[in-house]
């Protein structure tokens, strides 16, 4: 991993924060054409609201509910300092972000598997929705290209080459794993994702500024006010995308300090025989847990429901306190080297880019 020194000079240097790169439109334009990004907003004839919504609020009480109340799959809460914000924004975006859930499937797909690949979550994917709407070939004012707006500098230092005719900041595949990168790294530095997407928008210069100014917080609604207002809405862009995709907030929608909260309530929320019938055992270095899943063969949301944001914290830490029914632990334990090894071997090919 690259140093944290290097990404805060480069972010005091601006070369972040001209990753303010923004799309006009979200309809899906099979002919290449370069558009400015002037804002994140949609155009006009795009944001009409869905049919039968007379009153833009109208459709929004139980999404509301479950964002205030987190009763949702992730149990992750809408924080009140963003409610007006979001509401606003979803009535805005939704049709035209419903449209484009349907034909930008295969890239969310694609997205999906390099960033847990890197141990991001995937719903990371939607902040290439508020930089460029998903087109390959969007262009800001400032340079910065492509569905995940990288800037020049930006782009050749995540691997990305930029030549005469061939620009890898305009291939979704090679320019996902290239902001995988640049994401994981500025966790590493943050631990927190909405202070990430701020410094993805704004570079980590104005995000330490902020705190600086914030008396040393790392609350993001402590703080931004102090950040840019593009950065400081770019965040709220991508928690509003985020509900409109998923129909409720996640790991990626709160603070640090909220995400902990909600971790310690899922894992309250196993039932008592759950528990009882369960094992735990403290892993150490990069498992992955598709590889895992694969091995032991339990599906995916019973895994993340007794494992929240393991990718993550592996990746951040290094060791986590897995927890499997008994029967699945003791699979894992007879093949956790192979597990292992499988883990070291698709995290290599994800830092190379290669498939």
């Amino acid at each position: 991993m690259r140093k944290l020194k290097h990404i805060s000079i480069l972010g005091s240097l601006g070369f972040l924060l001209l990753q303010a790169a923004k799309a006009t439109g979200i309809e899906h334009n099979y002919q290449p054409r370069l558009i400015n990004l002037g804002d994140t907003t949609l155009k006009k004839d795009t944001t009409q609201h869905s049919v039968g919504l007379s009153d833009p609020k109208s459709g929004f009480k139980n999404l509301f509910q479950t964002a205030m109340g987190g009763d949702g799959v992730s149990g992750a809460r809408l924080n009140p300092m963003a409610i007006s914000f979001v509401e606003n924004y979803i009535a805005k975006n939704k049709k035209g972000f419903m449209a484009m859930k349907e034909w930008a499937k295969p890239y969310f797909d694609m997205m999906d598997e390099v960033l847990t690949q890197h141990g991001v979550p995937k719903e990371m994917k939607y902040l290439a929705v508020i930089e460029s709407g998903l087109k390959y070939n969007a262009i800001s004012w400032a340079g910065a290209c492509g569905p995940w707006a990288f800037m020049p500098a930006a782009a050749q230092q995540y691997g990305l080459s930029i030549r005469r005719g061939n620009d890898e900041r305009l291939d979704y595949f090679k320019s996902t794993h290239a902001a995988a990168r640049l994401l994981t790294d500025l966790y590493a530095k943050y631990g927190d994702w909405l202070l990430v997407l701020a410094a993805y928008n704004g570079g980590p210069g104005n995000v330490d500024k902020a705190i600086r100014k914030g008396g040393g917080s790392k609350d993001f609604w402590t703080i931004q006010y102090h950040l840019p207002v593009e950065s400081m809405n770019h965040v709220k862009k991508f928690i509003g995308t985020h509900y409109i995709f998923e129909g409720e907030g996640g790991i990626t929608t709160v603070t640090k300090k909220e995400m902990k909260d909600l971790l310690v309530n899922n894992n309250a929320e196993l039932k008592e025989d759950e528990l009882n019938n369960s094992t735990a055992y403290t892993v150490n270095g990069r498992f992955n847990s598709a590889v895992i899943i694969k091995h032991v063969e339990i599906d995916a949301a019973t895994f993340n429901r007794y494992n929240p944001n393991f990718d993550n914290q592996i990746a951040l830490n290094g060791k986590y306190e897995l927890r499997l029914p008994t029967v699945k632990m003791n699979t894992f334990i007879t093949k956790r080297y192979q597990i292992l090894d499988e883990s070291m071997e698709m995290l290599l090919k994800s830092a190379s880019g290669t498939n």
